[in-house]
């Protein structure tokens, strides 16, 4: 594998000189700029920059939260290549944003992902998986050491450290949180991070104060056009979503789940109490008649009684929205707190 990355090295005339080194106890390599270097703990290892990374490549896996960070922190003009899309946000402009970013003409693998000899010649310095699984040689992908070699600092969120689909601990806004300060940090724009994680408290605790004394409702997180088991879609377990529905005065049906997401028989989402109906917007051409269908196929719940139901898409994933999907979670169950 080495004799391949460093015959792809030469191919692509990738400069030598790294911004990026990585140990137990790392120090920087090469000449420093101004505010540099700077150190951060990703997936149990001490990564230190001695500089700002330009060329920047987003992995896919299903996310947009690292991507839609970058936008939010101002720094799209660092990204040479993503992969990852919803085509949808509840922040205005954003998903124009991510359709306009460069996607370096590469071909995905299987996984819809960027494969090693790609990312390589790619020539980045920095590269974000959504989870650790991206660094995976036996998946196909170019691995940390990998890209370490060719002078690419690589990342993770820490709730994702782990396999796809796995989650470390009880995910909450506060790793959206932890996801700004790690990019501020290592580029250098910590000032922007903390006005963003500044802002989104401020709306958060202006909701907090309005739900107070409400009764808390029972809300069902689905995504229609999707299955991970279950028989109605993929249905929300634990994921950070948990912790934005309690912010909006509201707690998950299925919250108690271990997995990102429950595995439910029909029978098991019928007998459920659900109040409200969060309908994930992912690649759909039309979400309202999705969540239209699923109270129709459920008249015994609350939800379908009231019609009461809300859309959302990258903002009650990790990222840097989740305030707006508590505001608009809040403003659909407690209607009489707006």
């Amino acid at each position: 594998m080495k004799t391949a990355i460093a015959a792809l090295i030469a191919a692509t005339g990738l400069a030598t000189s790294a911004c990026v080194s990585a140990s137990t106890a790392a120090t920087p390599d090469g000449a420093a700029e101004s505010g540099y270097p700077v150190t951060i703990t990703n997936c149990g290892k001490q990564y230190t920059f001695t500089k700002a990374p330009s060329r920047v490549v987003v992995m896919n896996g299903g996310s947009v939260a690292e991507v839609s960070s970058l936008l939010a922190l101002g720094l799209e003009d660092r990204i040479v290549a993503n992969a990852q899309s919803y085509g949808a946000s509840e922040v205005d402009g954003r998903a124009a944003e991510i359709a306009k970013l460069p996607t370096g003409d590469i071909e995905l693998n299987d996984m819809m992902d960027i494969p090693r000899e790609a990312m390589v010649g790619l020539r980045p310095d920095f590269v974000i998986s959504t989870y650790d699984g991206g660094f995976r040689a036996d998946a196909g992908f170019a691995t940390r050491e990998d890209l370490l070699a060719i002078g690419a600092g690589s990342y993770a969120p820490e709730t994702s450290c782990g396999d796809v689909g796995t989650v470390s601990g009880t995910p909450s806004i506060e790793d959206s949180y932890t996801l700004l300060r790690d990019l501020g940090t290592i580029f250098g724009v910590k000032d922007r991070s903390e006005k963003l994680i500044t802002e989104s408290k401020r709306r958060i605790a202006a909701v907090g104060a309005k739900v107070k004394g409400q009764d808390s409702q029972q809300v069902m997180l689905v995504i229609p056009g999707m299955s991970m088991g279950g028989d109605v879609g993929s249905v929300g377990g634990n994921g950070i979503w948990n912790d934005i529905f309690a912010k909006a005065g509201a707690e998950n049906a299925f919250g108690d789940a271990k997995d990102m997401f429950a595995n439910l028989s029909r029978e098991q989402v019928a007998a459920a109490d659900v109040d409200a109906l969060v309908v994930v917007n992912y690649m759909s051409e039309d979400p309202d008649a999705d969540a239209r269908k699923l109270l129709e196929q459920f008249p015994q719940w609350d939800a379908a009684r009231n019609d009461r139901y809300v859309v959302l898409s990258d903002s009650v994933y990790l990222g840097p929205s989740n305030d707006l999907a508590v505001e608009k979670i809040a403003a659909t169950v407690h209607p009489e707190a707006d």
